[in-house]
């Protein structure tokens, strides 16, 4: 098998929530373009309409399914309208996510519960599902869970005052590490991506605040691209991760390492 063969994963299916912009559209993108047949999942109707024609601009199959994540019950019609089209699910991204900006002290609780149902519950209850319905019994999948370098460590709330985003990323990287080893006799490998600072509509207020910081912080002195993220999604993906699972990469430019 050629290298670049181990890359490609034509005639897969991926399902990659928060799919209609951000990261999420990244990923589809690049998984599309090696050969998968792509699934979609987003709140707003109109911005998954759009993304769907983008996709499919670029000659990649798509289906487009609204739902609201943060609701447990969304999950199983969800993979049930996936495995309707085309029968299985051989990739799940779990990238949905929300962020909530306060000090301790004056943090929400109702802030708290949505970045958490939605952060971490909402991984476990969807790759549940997925499992279940798809990966178990052919005994085979990839979920790749998107992770946050403020999972990693705790944070200058200068930067990222985000306690409960910063909790939920932790805890998406330790379920990862425990749903890997759970799993592993079905062949199902679980891995994270922890992204750094990429611009988008979450993370555009701690940008206008932090932006100095960030890029003092950051040995490569910029954020992430329109494409920096999607070689590591297609990476585990494909046959080319098949001897990792458990595994959390940062693609970060280099900001976890100091």
């Amino acid at each position: 098998m050629s290298v670049f063969d181990l890359f490609r994963i034509d005639g897969q299916v991926a399902l990659i929530t928060g799919g209609s912009r951000g990261l999420g559209l990244q990923m589809a993108e690049a998984l599309g373009e090696a050969g998968a047949k792509v699934a979609i999942t987003a709140r707003k109707v109109g911005e998954l309409a759009e993304a769907k024609a983008h996709l499919e601009k670029m000659g990649i199959e798509v289906l487009a399914h609204p739902c609201d994540l943060q609701d447990p019950a969304a999950a199983k019609p969800l993979v049930e309208a996936v495995l309707a089209r085309w029968g299985a699910i051989d990739i799940l991204v779990n990238n949905a996510g929300a962020s909530w900006g306060a000090p301790m002290e004056s943090h929400p609780l109702e802030a708290w519960n949505k970045v958490i149902n939605l952060n971490l519950t909402a991984i476990f209850v969807l790759s549940q599902a997925v499992g279940v319905a798809s990966m178990i019994p052919r005994k085979r999948g990839k979920i790749i869970n998107i992770a946050s370098i403020a999972g990693l460590s705790g944070t200058d709330p200068h930067f990222m005052p985000t306690i409960g985003y910063n909790t939920s990323k932790a805890g998406v990287i330790n379920f990862t590490k425990s749903l890997a080893a759970e799993w592993a006799p079905y062949n199902i490998h679980v891995n994270a991506i922890a992204p750094g600072v990429f611009p988008s509509k979450m993370s555009a207020g701690m940008i206008d605040r932090a932006e100095q910081y960030i890029l003092d912080h950051t040995p490569l002195k910029r954020m992430g691209s329109d494409h920096d993220l999607k070689g590591a999604a297609l990476l585990l993906a494909s046959k080319a991760s098949d001897f990792m699972t458990g595994a959390c990469i940062p693609v970060d430019g280099g900001f976890a390492a100091i």
